[in-house]
């Protein structure tokens, strides 16, 4: 890890932990939601260590692992409360209860939640606004799924764009009026934070295959990935552009945590193999996984600072699809298009 040493101008780098970029941060009054695969993943608390991957989010094994409950546990610690969207809620109370035990001040509460289905996430965001919570973070899309084979989602969408962009920016779209009632009323920024990846580097030549999404033909599970983390990219992009055009005290950010460890790679079993020979000579733990996430959720040098690409607690270059302004609106149409079909948007 002497590699990851070296400090950017915010203070911190690749080594800093998540409890280092938020020390002496008090978020005691904020409420966050933090949805994480790793809480959706149906092998949830089951053991699987027969893969790693190297790559920007934990799915590991077992229910003590994953950078989704490293920020939960990080942003309780500093007072935060926070709501985990999860799948498999015997999991999700696995984690509260983990994390409650080392630290009994914890605020923290588990709602179901799959990503991948429009139903599920339009249920999640309903029950949570019934509950008149406020909510101040909105972390999405820690995790997501990897290189699949060609597969369509319940609601017949590529099921890589479907879980790690679509069923976010519909969570996004329908928790907003909640966080700007929440920024009005207690005069304090919200924060909604895209975790994305270096990988939306490394997406279709076109950026996002509009007219071919739900192909098989031409489909590869590596560049649907990049495609799917491009999106979350231009989807923050688009909305810090729209927040700031409306003049609320709200900020959308995108970042990438780093080279982790997961079993991400599960449908690639000789990439899985290489990195879980190699991975763990180059990569972060798990601490550091969530640094990024928490500094751009907590910390006071990312106020009114929104539109931006963050990686190693610093702002980071994205590659020029992602700052493409037109390809971003182009891919909201689209998005709210597909959302549509299943019901209310806002």
């Amino acid at each position: 890890m002497w590699l990851f040493g070296r400090k950017g101008p915010s203070g911190f780098s690749a080594s800093s932990t998540a409890e280092e970029v938020t020390e002496g941060i008090d978020g005691t009054g904020l409420t966050a939601i933090v949805t994480d695969r790793f809480f959706n993943h149906p092998q949830f608390g089951k053991d699987d260590e027969s893969f790693l991957h190297l790559e920007d989010v934990s799915v590991t094994a077992g229910a003590s692992s994953g950078i989704g409950m490293e920020t939960a546990r990080v942003l309780a610690l500093r007072g935060v409360h926070v709501v985990m969207g999860v799948r498999n809620m015997e999991g999700g109370r696995e984690v509260q209860a983990t994390i409650v035990k080392e630290n009994p001040a914890a605020k923290i509460n588990a709602m179901e939640l799959d990503l991948s289905s429009m139903v599920s996430v339009r249920k999640f965001a309903a029950d949570y606004n019934s509950l008149r919570l406020p909510l101040n973070i909105l972390i999405s899309n820690n995790a997501g799924i990897m290189a699949t084979p060609f597969t369509l989602s319940k609601d017949k969408i590529e099921l890589q764009f479907a879980t790690n962009h679509l069923g976010h920016f519909l969570l996004t779209n329908l928790l907003l009026e909640t966080m700007k009632k929440t920024a009005s009323e207690s005069n304090k920024e919200g924060r909604i934070v895209n975790v994305s990846s270096r990988r939306h580097k490394i997406s279709y030549p076109e950026g996002i295959r509009f007219d071919k999404l739900n192909e098989q033909s031409g489909y590869n599970g590596f560049s649907a990935y990049g495609q799917s983390k491009l999106a979350n990219v231009l989807h923050a992009n688009e909305l810090a552009r729209q927040l700031k055009e409306e003049g609320v005290n709200l900020t959308a950010n995108s970042l990438h945590p780093g080279a982790i460890p997961t079993n991400l790679l599960r449908h690639n079993s000789f990439i899985g193999g290489i990195v879980n020979t190699f991975g763990k000579l180059v990569t972060k733990n798990i601490q550091q996984g969530a640094a990024t996430t928490c500094y751009v959720a907590l910390h006071s040098q990312v106020k009114a600072v929104s539109g931006s690409y963050f990686a190693d607690s610093n702002i980071a270059e994205a590659s020029a699809q992602a700052n493409d302004v037109e390809l971003a609106r182009k891919l909201w149409d689209f998005s709210f298009d597909l959302i549509k079909r299943g019901g209310p948007v806002s």
